[in-house]
């Protein structure tokens, strides 16, 4: 049987420091069957990382109505953008979610990263938006989505 469920309304808002717990809290349950399948999860390391790297002037909130759902990170490095800290909570996978909040960030025409766990299923979503391998190891995949040639003038 087909999902018939209408597709949500998703916004994005600023993170703030106080957010930290719950996104950490986000993180280990989506993390959490990739972590287990690679041999990786550690239920305290999995938050702490999080913790460490959060950065809350880099992160926006993903909310559908009204309520907070997941979390992505914008991070400069250079000439890069680095798609970090993408979660959405598995009660709202498999909605569309993930691809319009995709769409969204990668309007800026730059040159875009991001790393993904061996095998998840997230990787097809960047794969669908031009992500490309750049390199593997047994537990992360890197990928890059060039959009420097994609500017509304040469598009014209």
């Amino acid at each position: 049987m087909d999902d018939v469920r209408p597709v949500p309304a998703v916004c994005l808002r600023d993170a703030v420091l106080s957010d930290v717990d719950g996104l950490a809290e986000l993180r280990a349950v989506v993390l959490r069957s990739d972590l287990e399948r690679l041999g990786r999860y550690d239920d305290v390391r999995v938050r702490q990382r999080f913790r460490d790297a959060f950065d809350p002037a880099a992160t926006r909130i993903i909310v559908v109505d009204g309520e907070d759902i997941g979390c992505v990170a914008v991070r400069r490095e250079g000439d890069a953008h680095w798609l970090e800290h993408f979660y959405i909570a598995t009660s709202h996978q498999g909605l569309g979610i993930g691809t319009r909040v995709l769409e969204a960030i990668l309007e800026e025409p730059v040159l875009y990263r991001l790393n993904v766990l061996q095998g998840s299923p997230a990787r097809r979503l960047y794969e669908r938006h031009g992500f490309i391998l750049d390199q593997q190891d047994a537990v992360d995949v890197f990928m890059t989505a060039d959009r420097r040639a994609q500017s509304p003038v040469a598009g014209r």
